[in-house]
């Protein structure tokens, strides 16, 4: 079972990330974009520096989306490594929808073993463990950790439902194109009437952990910081993460950190 000494540090490091995401989000902040025509905000690099200082101490190494230049030929060997993205859903960051995520992963040979998904604006915390579970709850006090029997015995153990009035789909509130949308109308075939949500970043992954929706599919880019932490949370609640086309469950550290198309089902 993963030390939870590791888990306890990163839900630790994703707090205190949320805690400076809210600080930029509280006021007028800017925008740059990237090579690659993606924002990046004063938020994203605060968070990135108090994780990758958080977690330097465990001395596995890190990828992470701010830090994600590291050759495969130095990473190749790596059995364990933190897979981060500091701020997930930065287009939701930057439009004030609330629906942005801090991702932290534990992966050991291509497999995320636990993960930390947490939502700063409402306080929501999703964390799961390879034989622990996966778990959620909702922090009252941003800041402040409970010990970690108090926090086990106040969370919910995911999936909290499973019964559905109709098959429900969640989608990508900024990714909702064509070929998601003839998913869409296959699963109406299949299923009838159907329900849609639509939300930003990892929350999509959790709410399938949740119970709150029976498939995400996912048949536009991502990358591995994007999907690892929420993967664990959705892997230990008894769901699956598998490649489109190959049916295989998604891995991780990769010689190309981009991630296939993909489906997220109970």
């Amino acid at each position: 079972m993963i030390k939870k000494e590791y888990l306890i540090h990163a839900i630790d490091a994703a707090l205190e990330a949320g805690a400076e995401i809210l600080k930029v989000y509280a006021r007028d902040f800017e925008v740059e974009q990237k090579k690659d025509n993606s924002p990046l905000t004063e938020a994203d690099k605060a968070s990135n520096n108090v994780i990758v200082e958080r977690l330097e101490s465990t001395d596995i190494p890190i990828i992470s989306e701010e830090i994600k230049n590291i050759p495969y030929d130095r990473r190749a060997d790596w059995k364990d490594c933190w897979i981060v993205d500091p701020l997930d859903g930065t287009k939701e960051f930057i439009k004030r929808n609330g629906e942005f995520t801090v991702n932290i992963a534990l992966v050991s040979n291509g497999v995320p073993v636990a993960g930390v998904v947490y939502i700063p604006v409402s306080g929501t915390l999703y964390f799961a463990a390879e034989e622990l579970g996966s778990f959620s709850i909702n922090l009252e006090d941003k800041q402040e950790l409970p010990e970690w029997e108090v926090l086990l015995e106040k969370a919910d153990k995911l999936p909290t439902t499973e019964k559905y009035d109709k098959y429900t789909i969640v989608a990508s509130r900024s990714h909702l194109n064509a070929e998601t949308e003839q998913f869409i109308e296959e699963c109406k075939k299949e299923h009838g009437e159907v329900a849609l949500m639509s939300r930003g970043s990892s929350i999509k992954l959790c709410m399938v952990a949740e119970g709150k929706a029976q498939v995400y599919p996912r048949v536009a880019p991502t990358m591995e910081w994007d999907t690892a932490a929420a993967h664990a949370i959705a892997k230990y609640a008894g769901c699956e993460v598998l490649n489109f086309e190959t049916k295989k469950e998604l891995v991780y550290n990769k010689e190309n950190l981009l991630n296939p198309f993909f489906i997220v089902k109970r």
